[in-house]
């Protein structure tokens, strides 16, 4: 599937440089942070757990909390102690203390941690991430390194692979290392290719084998979905690598029908049979047709569960219906509402006298409009009794108008001055 090339071996220099990569960003010279809490204090020295110790009032106490404190009335903002990023809660420590230098797995996993409970922060933490790799590495060898880590934490925690197969495609077009044979995208390629030699023993393997294997299957399956290749002058495309990946992989699933096989090849094909069958039409290939003979045969034949067998008659139903999409509407200028029958999704929702909705779809629309404009022709009156058309300027409150004419003659004394 992939062309396995041979791999350079990075100098001892490289190395070095890395190191001092990490040196500058983790400074050991800063002084040892202050312990948080106190070390126990004996009964016998009741006196000096007092808040308050003798001799010294409230008010030194006082001055001295205002003293040592770090608010400031010129902050720039204001953030809630509640609040935490991803670069607060991995190496801020405000300015307090000096963390231990972390490794490239202990960044990985916890930038892939913070990612993973918090997906929505995707878009505003990748570009520090993406400036903290790009610093971190400068070899190919460090570059193998994060592949493989990614790799392992995208195919070994639940439900991350949508989330990895995205940092996936960042990474390939942003990282600063990228040498010609051996980028993230080939290298990440080639990780993925050493699964999938393995595929015909991963489905007859234990429940741990076949667990990691599925888990591996939905991955590229987001992957194919997610990462974009860039060919000259084309527009990025998906790597057509993938799309006979994973063909095999489904005959491979289906070949070995037991339940969790076939709960992995409905899970992929839910999420990309419909972006697989249009491109195999494309190319004029009935792959999709083969697969689905092979799940009737499987129906008719495999001693299934019948939760399985139902999700499997529920994948052929979806099928059928064109993968649950709808049609394409009519064009807008020849829409009507025989030719399209989303002519009147957005329309407004209108309510009678009594309170009863109907829209332009309703047949005594035009009736229906017209008795609410009827009702609208009070509504001018009744702006002009309560809104600012009938607000007399000059009326004004005695008490108003006594404080407005002592603020002018005040002005005008001291404009005088």
């Amino acid at each position: 599937m992939y062309n396995n090339n041979s791999s350079s071996t990075p100098s001892s220099s490289s190395s070095s440089e890395a190191g001092d990569i990490k040196s500058s960003l983790f400074s050991p010279g800063e002084p040892l942070r202050q312990p948080r809490t106190s070390p126990p204090v004996s009964d016998s020295n009741a006196e000096s757990r007092s808040p308050i110790p003798s001799g010294h009032n409230s008010s030194s106490g006082a001055d001295a909390l205002v003293k040592n404190s770090k608010l400031s009335a010129a902050a720039p903002e204001f953030v809630p102690g509640s609040y935490a990023s991803f670069q607060d809660d991995v190496y801020s420590d405000e300015s307090e203390g000096y963390y231990a230098e972390p490794s490239l797995a202990d960044f990985v996993q916890d930038f892939v941690s913070h990612l993973n409970s918090s997906p929505g922060s995707f878009e505003s933490e990748i570009d520090y991430i993406t400036d903290t790799l790009n610093n971190w590495v400068t070899t190919e060898e460090i570059l193998q390194e994060l592949v493989e880590l990614i790799y392992v934490q995208s195919t070994s925690i639940p439900n991350f692979a949508y989330t990895g197969a995205r940092l996936c495609n960042h990474l390939s077009h942003q990282l600063r290392l990228s040498p010609a044979s051996r980028n993230f995208r080939q290298l990440l390629l080639r990780r993925c290719q050493n699964q999938f030699e393995q595929r015909d023993q991963a489905v007859k393997g234990d429940p741990d084998t076949q667990k990691r294997f599925h888990s591996y299957v939905l991955f590229l399956g987001e992957l194919y979905l997610n990462l974009e290749v860039k060919s000259g002058k084309d527009k990025p495309g998906r790597a057509i690598v993938l799309l006979g990946a994973l063909k095999d992989l489904l005959d491979a699933l289906f070949s070995y029908p037991e339940d969790p096989n076939l709960m992995c090849a409905v899970k992929l094909l839910k999420l990309s049979g419909s972006i697989l069958e249009d491109t195999w039409k494309e190319k004029g290939q009935s792959h999709m047709d083969d697969i689905i003979k092979k799940i009737e045969e499987v129906l008719l034949d495999a001693k299934c569960s019948r939760d399985v067998r139902q999700m499997l008659l529920k994948l052929v139903e979806l099928r059928s219906s064109n993968w649950g999409r709808v049609q394409a509407a009519a064009v807008t200028s020849d829409a009507t509402p025989d030719n399209d029958p989303n002519y009147f999704m957005n329309e407004p929702t209108f309510y009678t006298a009594d309170g009863t909705p109907f829209t332009a779809a309703d047949p005594e629309y035009s009736d229906k409009y017209q008795e609410i404009l009827d009702r609208e022709d009070y509504f001018p009156d009744a702006y002009e009794e309560n809104g600012n058309d009938s607000f007399d300027e000059d009326e004004m409150d005695p008490e108003i108008e006594e404080a407005f004419e002592r603020f002018c003659m005040e002005s005008d004394a001291k404009g005088k001055k």
